[in-house]
């Protein structure tokens, strides 16, 4: 009984990499999961921001920036001029947030920590909801504060 279960399996797995492999959709076997490849849109082109990039953007008034998180954890410290657009209720604040944001605008969204999804939903959202100028600067709060870069502490979040 045990060959022939071994044997139905790898059968299986024979038979759907056979498939895969001829079908025009095919599925790649081994995927890039970084912050880079998870923000690359179908032109090619990424979302992604470095610190280099962020703080010319930020220096020249060129991007507004917007923090995903939570609005307790904003108020505890946020990249100075920041907007809080909290991912968990971007249904309720958006109108409120992105009111007098133009949709061409640069806009630069950010969490905190390098697996933090909060600012990759959030401006996958933005870009969906037509603004596309929109880019992530991955582990964005981190990066900030080890620079030593403009930032604001307390306050009211726009949220």
């Amino acid at each position: 009984m045990f060959w022939q279960t071994t044997a139905i399996v790898l059968l299986a797995v024979t038979l759907g990499l056979l498939i895969n492999q001829i079908h025009p959709g095919r599925l790649p076997l081994v995927g890039d999961w970084s912050p880079e490849a998870q923000l690359t849109l179908d032109s090619g082109e990424s979302m992604v921001v470095s610190i280099d990039q962020a703080r010319d953007n930020f220096f020249s008034g060129n991007a507004i920036f917007l923090d995903a998180r939570a609005s307790e954890i904003y108020r505890e410290g946020h990249i100075q001029g920041a907007q809080n657009l909290p991912w968990e209720r971007v249904d309720e604040y958006f109108d409120k947030v992105m009111a007098d944001i133009p949709e061409d605008a640069l806009l630069i969204v950010y969490c905190d920590g390098e697996s933090c999804a909060l600012s990759k939903d959030l401006a996958l959202e933005l870009f969906y909801r037509g603004y596309e100028n929109v880019r992530v600067f991955v582990n964005g709060w981190s990066l900030w504060v080890e620079q030593q870069f403009p930032v604001s502490k307390g306050g009211k979040s726009n949220a």
